[in-house]
C-alpha cells in the first residue's frame, strides 16, 4: 500500500495545479489520471480549440490585407492541417505538465482510481491511502431527450475538435461559448453553419450588448442563426442528421451532414466509487463549501465536478484554495463574480462581474460607460475596430461589471479583474496612466465615460 498526504484524482488544470501547490507546501503528493495529463482543457478543449480558431482568424485577416497594401490570394483551405496542428500543440503542453510533475516531485499514477473506503483508493489493483483527497474528475456532456450524442454524426465538442475531414454542413444546438466558437471555425473553413438556441440571443449569459455585437459579426460571416426557438430534437438518419425545430408554435425540419450538440456539461460523478465516501451531491455536482471541502472534511472537490462556472482558470484557482486550506493556510474564498469569462471567436468577448440586465433586474444603482473601438487610434491603425468596452460602476465608483468585445478582448479583461479583486474605484483608474496608442487605453476611457468625463469619445 502506498501512502500520501494528498492524492489528487484527475490531472486537468484544476488537479495538476492543486497537486503542485500541495507539493510546494511540503506535502507528499500523488496524482491519478486514466488518460493524458492536462485533462480535457489541454487535450480536447481549451488549447486545441484556440489553435484552430487562430487558423480561422487568419482566413478572415486575409480579406483585410489588400487595404493594408498587401496583395495576396487564398489558394486553398486545409482543415485537416489545422486540426493536426492543434493536436501537436496539445501533446507538447501535456508533456510540459509531465515535466512539472517531476519538477515538483509528484508521483503520477496512470490508471483508474476508485475509492475503496473514504481513506483509500484502488488503482491498478493496488491500494493508495491518503490523509486528504482532492477530486478533480471534470465534466461530461449534458444530454436531454432527443438531444443525445452518438459520437458519429451527432457529436459533442470533444469529437468536433478531432474532425480532420470537415462536413459540408453543420447544425449546432446551443449558442454558448462552445457552439459560437465552433461556428466561427467551421464557417471560416467553408462549412455551411446554422446555430440554434432556445434563448433569444447568442452567448445568453453575457451582457446583451455583447450578444448583439457578435450576432452582427456572424451575419456578416454568413452564419445562419435561429434564436429564441421553443424546442429542438436531433436524429441521425445515417448519411445526414435531421433537426426538428419548434418555433412560434410551428415545427420545421432542417437537414445537415452533421450536428454538434453543445447544450452544457454536468459533473463526472460515476466510475470512481464516490458512493463509498459519503460525499454529498447536489444538482449534478459535488457539494462543497467556500474552501472546496466536501461534507467529508478530508475530501475536497474542485473544478467542473464541483459546479459552475465550468472554466479551466476557475478550476486552477480552486485547486490552489483547496491545497492551501488542507495545508492549514488562511485562505480567502473565491468571489465567483470576479472570475472572468472569455469567448474566443472574432471579435472576442470577455467579461467580469455583473451584466446590465442583472443590475436592472435587482434594482442596483449604477452608471454605464461605453466606448467603441472605432474611436480608438490603435484600433483603426491595426484594423481592429470592431467592438467596444463597457463598464458598469456603482454609486461609490466600484466596478460592478465590465464587458469587452474586440480583437484582443480576452487579453484586456485582466485590468478589470484586478480592479474588482482589489476593490478598486474609479478614481484609481483615473490616476492610472494607460500607454498610448493602445487598445487598452480605452479601459480607462470607458470608466471616464461612466462619469461623464470621456476625453477621447
Amino acid at each position: 500500500m502506498k501512502e500520501f498526504d494528498v492524492v489528487v484524482l484527475g490531472a486537468g488544470p484544476g488537479g495538476y495545479i492543486a497537486a503542485i501547490r500541495a507539493s510546494q507546501l511540503g506535502k507528499k503528493v500523488a496524482i491519478i489520471e486514466k488518460e493524458k495529463l492536462g485533462g480535457v482543457c489541454l487535450n480536447k478543449g481549451c488549447i486545441p480549440t484556440k489553435a484552430v480558431l487562430k487558423s480561422a482568424h487568419m482566413i478572415h485577416e486575409l480579406d483585410d490585407l489588400k487595404s493594408l497594401g498587401i496583395n495576396v490570394e487564398l489558394k486553398s483551405l486545409d482543415g485537416a492541417t489545422a486540426v493536426k496542428r492543434s493536436k501537436q500543440i496539445s501533446e507538447r503542453i501535456s508533456k510540459g505538465v509531465e515535466f512539472l510533475m517531476k519538477k515538483n516531485k509528484i508521483e503520477v499514477i496512470s490508471g483508474e482510481g476508485v475509492f475503496h473506503t473514504p481513506n483509500e483508493m484502488k488503482v491498478n489493483g493496488e491500494l493508495v491511502k491518503a490523509k486528504n483527497f482532492i477530486i478533480a474528475t471534470g465534466a461530461k456532456y449534458k444530454t436531454f431527450p432527443g438531444l443525445e450524442h452518438d459520437g458519429k454524426r451527432l457529436i459533442g465538442a470533444w469529437e468536433a475538435i478531432k474532425l480532420e475531414e470537415l462536413p459540408k454542413s453543420m447544425g449546432i444546438i446551443g449558442a454558448g461559448a462552445i457552439g459560437v466558437e465552433f461556428a466561427y471555425f467551421w464557417n471560416a473553413f467553408g462549412v455551411d453553419v446554422h446555430l440554434f438556441e432556445l434563448q433569444p440571443r447568442l452567448l445568453p449569459i453575457e451582457d446583451a450588448d455583447c450578444s448583439t455585437e457578435i450576432e452582427k459579426a456572424y451575419k456578416k460571416y454568413g452564419i445562419k442563426m435561429s434564436l429564441g426557438i421553443e424546442g429542438i430534437s436531433a436524429k441521425n438518419l445515417g448519411k445526414e442528421v435531421e433537426f426538428t425545430v419548434k418555433s412560434q408554435g410551428k415545427e420545421q425540419t432542417y437537414k445537415f451532414e452533421m450536428g454538434l450538440i453543445a447544450v452544457g456539461m454536468t459533473g463526472v460523478l460515476e466510475g470512481f466509487g464516490l458512493e463509498k465516501t459519503g460525499v454529498q451531491v447536489e444538482k449534478g455536482f459535488i457539494k462543497v463549501n467556500s474552501m472546496y471541502q466536501t461534507n467529508v472534511p478530508h475530501i475536497y472537490a474542485i473544478g467542473d465536478v464541483s459546479g459552475p462556472p465550468l472554466l479551466a482558470h476557475a478550476a486552477s484557482h480552486e485547486g490552489v484554495v483547496a491545497a492551501e486550506h488542507l495545508s492549514g493556510r488562511t485562505v480567502h474564498p473565491i468571489d465567483k463574480f470576479n472570475i472572468p469569462g472569455c469567448t474566443y471567436c472574432q471579435p472576442q468577448v470577455a467579461s467580469v462581474g455583473y451584466t446590465e440586465e442583472y443590475l436592472k433586474t435587482n434594482k442596483i444603482e449604477y452608471k454605464m460607460g461605453k466606448v467603441p473601438f472605432i474611436a480608438n487610434g490603435k484600433a483603426l491603425a491595426s484594423n481592429e475596430k470592431e467592438g467596444f468596452v463597457k463598464v458598469l460602476l456603482g454609486k461609490y465608483g466600484e466596478l460592478l461589471g465590465a464587458h469587452i468585445v474586440g480583437a484582443q478582448a480576452t487579453e484586456l479583461i485582466h485590468e478589470y479583474v484586478m480592479m474588482r479583486t482589489c476593490e478598486g474605484i474609479d478614481e484609481e483608474i483615473f490616476q492610472t496612466i494607460h500607454p498610448h496608442p493602445t487598445l487598452g487605453e480605452f479601459l480607462g476611457e470607458a470608466v471616464l465615460a461612466a462619469r461623464g468625463r470621456s476625453l477621447n469619445y
